[in-house]
């Protein structure tokens, strides 16, 4: 997958030094991997939800929120928001 919005992750990173391996990790597999739908992405993460348009994924045992808009069709992701749990519970990412 083309994965956009890294800044938004290495910004997230700069704030948060413990989210750096696990968020690392995350990029990885997302660009080793081609998801041609939501039920391809989720064999690989299982946790994986979607809201409101968006895909949520859990990072770091649940520590930290990952929302991208992904479009399967021309194997992209796009991050939109990374937060806390605290923060993706406040809601204000919606």
């Amino acid at each position: 997958m083309r994965l956009l919005g890294k800044g938004i992750i290495e910004e997230f990173k700069r704030k948060h030094a413990q989210s750096r391996k696990p968020l690392d990790a995350w990029t990885r597999v997302i660009e080793a991997n081609s998801f041609g739908n939501f039920v391809e992405l989720r064999k690989t993460f299982p946790s994986a939800d979607q809201a409101g348009g968006k895909t949520v994924f859990n990072v770091g045992g649940n520590k930290y929120r990952c929302i991208v808009i992904v479009t399967y069709s021309v194997r992209q992701v796009v991050v939109t928001h990374v937060l806390t749990h605290e923060e993706y519970n406040a809601g204000g990412w919606k």
